[in-house]
């Protein structure tokens, strides 16, 4: 086999029975302690139970077809290594995914992170994949994959911002911190069958706003129903809305407002935190000025895109309860049947994934606006914390949209790859520009009136433009 480097999401076939996943970086004082480890999964994407969980506290699978073999150090770089005989997994097992965290530290303190795929005597290199990071934990650095009876190795390089242990358990091992006392370091996870249940939801911190336009904030169907404090917010959010048209001199322009929220692995920490939630109810005050109904269509997305319930106003509460991710407690969880105890509606986010495939989302909400005509134009919050590699397909149905009632506002969770969305702009060949994009390092310290701002100051610019072209 010819050794070729690879770019993230690209894959090539394995000829080899045997392989070794080498880790390598650059070895240096005061930088976190790099580990490599293997998840076995089965074809629902998930392990069988956590025994197919292969790292440095369990470095043997029981079938013996999956080792971690460990670290050595020559000339001034470090590597860890997890071996793998394709001969001897089991038939249940359809792909293995390599792993990489960080202990003490981020990636982003980490110089010349490299995955070598090798064959199994560890002399010949088949492929190596260079990766950059910034502030992740962790890594699904790359996989193994059983395709037509054939095994193949894709790069795939997504970051976690919640270490080992948020990797593991999204994708079914049961995981629990050691206390900071223990001998063991307290970023790494030591497995257990004890469930985890997610911190509670925390709201952000409102700003007032600057200006309010004269007319003041209008009654949407539902706001009666919501707790006090909540109603309150709601009303103040709704005038800094109003307050961002009207500085593009768009007040009173009405709009189908449909919310995207990301759900995959990488995500865990800004659903935990309740960063998520938080957004929501910032982005049901978008809807409830813009559009008088009450009403928002959702979805949510990682591997495979599901619509949510509509979010009615005056359910706020509730909705938040029952959809914002709810399905990330039974990721705690071992099985393979759904969560005993979901109500009409909630998707169990095991049955969507980890990985980021925003082009379905994409496609979904197309396809629901198409059937579902409307008089006004629909505006789609779409947010993502970036790891964006299917850029082909993502431009394609973006520019397959530009003839589409529909406004694209992409924002991003982080400061993470977002690909092809955050070059959208500057693409040629469009009519009208559909898409906008911005990013922020923390969404939840960003006030609320800057944060409108940043939200709709291209929408009304596109309706001009989309009006002017006969789209809308």
């Amino acid at each position: 086999m010819t050794a070729r480097s690879l770019s993230k999401g690209a894959n090539l076939p394995v000829d080899a029975p045997d392989v070794r996943v080498e880790l390598s970086w650059a070895e240096r004082a005061g930088g976190p302690d790099i580990d490599a480890s293997a998840l076995l999964l089965a074809q629902d994407g998930r392990v069988r139970d956590d025994g197919d969980f292969v790292f440095y506290n369990q470095p043997l699978h029981a079938s013996g077809a999956v080792r971690h073999v460990g670290k050595r150090s020559e000339a001034g770089v470090m590597t860890d290594t997890v071996q793998v005989d394709l001969r001897s997994l089991e038939g249940a097992i359809t792909r293995v995914v390599l792993c990489a965290s960080a202990d003490g530290g981020t990636f982003g303190q980490v110089t010349g992170l490299t995955l070598r795929l090798l064959g199994g005597d560890g002399r010949s290199e088949v492929a190596r994949f260079e990766m950059q990071a910034d502030t992740e934990t962790a890594f699904l650095a790359g996989e193994l994959y059983l395709r037509e009876g054939r095994w193949k190795f894709r790069a795939v390089g997504q970051g976690y911002a919640s270490g080992l242990a948020g990797v593991a358990t999204d994708f079914g091992i049961t995981v629990d911190e050691e206390p900071k006392q223990a001998a063991t370091p307290p970023n790494r996870p030591v497995v257990t069958p004890r469930p985890i249940t997610p911190p509670a939801l925390t709201p952000s911190t409102t700003t007032p706003p600057t200006t309010t336009p004269a007319s003041g904030p209008r009654l949407t169907k539902g706001e009666e129903r919501l707790p006090v404090d909540m109603r309150k917010r709601l009303s103040l959010r709704k005038e800094q809305v109003a307050v961002s048209l009207s500085k593009r001199g768009a007040e009173g322009i009405s709009a189908r407002v449909v919310l995207v929220l990301d759900a995959s692995g990488s995500m865990a920490f800004l659903y935990s935190r309740g960063v998520v939630a938080d957004v929501v109810e910032r982005m049901a005050a978008v809807a409830a000025e813009l559009d008088d109904d009450g009403e928002m269509q959702a979805w949510t997305f990682a591997s495979d895109a599901a619509r949510l319930p509509d979010l009615r106003l005056g359910e706020l509460p509730e909705w938040l309860r029952l959809h914002v991710r709810v399905g990330e407690i039974s990721l705690f969880r071992r099985g393979k049947k759904p969560r005993k105890g979901m109500e009409p509606g909630q998707v169990d986010m095991r049955s969507v994934g980890i990985q980021n495939e925003e082009q379905k989302a994409i496609a979904q909400v197309r396809s629901y606006v198409r059937e579902n005509p409307a008089a006004a134009p629909t505006l789609v919050l779409f947010f993502s914390d970036g790891g964006v590699y299917r850029d082909a397909a993502i431009e394609r149905e973006l520019r397959a949209a530009v003839e589409e009632p529909i406004f694209w506002q992409f924002v991003g969770l982080g400061r993470s790859n977002y690909g092809v969305l955050e070059r959208f702009d500057t693409l040629p060949g469009r009519r009208v520009d559909n898409v906008g994009f911005f990013s922020v390092d923390d969404i939840s310290t960003l006030p609320d009136q800057e944060l409108y701002d940043r939200l709709l100051s291209e929408f009304p610019s596109w309706i001009t433009a989309a009006g002017r072209a006969g789209i809308l």
